[in-house]
């Protein structure tokens, strides 16, 4: 039986789908003036990717290219198809010094702006300054930021408290990884959001409605959802009971530490019905533990 490291890895499987593609035109070359030809008839075809079985078309260029690449590999012709690593990866070559620098200095005073400000500003900048254009395009420069941890930053203001600027330090210091529960009903998140609308009351108060959704995290399936003029425990288990009734019991439930959500009436009869209460750190809506 073979071993796990006998098995052909990503690169390799890569490398024999584009030589048998272009493998014709080795064993057979053509001749003068027919090789556009070929490659034309073969770019018409639909090739099935071994990676994810999906059918691709290749184009005219990319095929010729493949085919110097193997008619010019100085050993296996193989291994030079396969995706090899570029030797400038990660370097962001298109970023001069300069504009890094700048970038970096830009972000440390502003947090809050979105990339396509900075952006903005770097081609401000570089029109007065030329030695620093040309400005490379959006995409560029926001793959530096987040290859960089530039990502934009809530404004300072009422919500500067000890603890946000904890959960900030907690989020650029820690790895964050996205979750998935693997069935149906085994995790639910719950939550109450505020109405863009105010709606008048019978005694002519206005007031914000307040709408409590149920969220199932491997179907994504809103299970429950409904008005209320209040976040209240009251509201949040009335809430609950109709999910409950119309698609039994989670195996846990994920909310925010709100007071509807820690409260004494809460937190009993999830464990009387025998379901896990996950809550997330304060300010850190991302956080799960599982």
């Amino acid at each position: 039986m073979p071993n796990q490291s006998d098995r052909p890895t990503h690169d390799q499987r890569t490398g024999r789908f584009r030589f048998a593609i272009i493998g014709s035109l080795l064993s057979n070359p053509p001749a003068r003036g027919e090789l556009q030809g070929r490659l034309q008839q073969l770019s018409q075809k639909t090739w099935t990717d071994p990676q994810g079985g999906q059918p691709k078309r290749f184009g005219v260029s990319t095929l010729e290219r493949w085919y110097y690449i193997a008619l010019h590999a100085p050993g296996d012709p193989v291994r030079a198809l396969s995706n090899m690593v570029r030797s400038d990866y990660s370097t962001h070559p298109s970023m001069k010094a300069g504009l890094r620098q700048l970038l970096l200095d830009q972000y440390r005073s502003h947090p809050s702006w979105s990339y396509q400000l900075h952006r903005d500003n770097l081609v401000a900048l570089a029109q007065q300054q030329p030695q620093l254009a040309p400005v490379p395009s959006y995409s560029v420069v926001r793959r530096f930021m987040n290859a960089h941890g530039l990502v934009k930053r809530p404004r300072r203001g009422r919500g500067d408290t000890a603890g946000s600027r904890a959960a900030e330090q907690r989020f650029e210091c820690f790895e964050v990884r996205s979750y998935e529960a693997p069935c149906a009903h085994q995790l639910w998140h719950l939550d109450f959001h505020s109405g863009s609308l105010k709606v008048l009351l019978p005694d002519g108060q206005w007031v914000h409605p307040k709408i409590l959704g149920i969220l199932d995290d491997h179907t994504r399936l809103c299970v429950h959802a409904q008005w209320y003029l209040a976040e209240t425990a009251e509201n949040l288990i009335h809430g609950l009971s109709q999910a409950l009734q119309k698609h039994h019991l989670p195996r846990a439930i994920l909310s925010d530490n709100g007071s509807a959500m820690i409260a004494a009436e809460t937190v009993q009869g999830l464990e009387r019905l025998g379901i896990v209460h996950n809550t997330t750190l304060p300010h850190s809506p991302y956080h799960y533990v599982a």
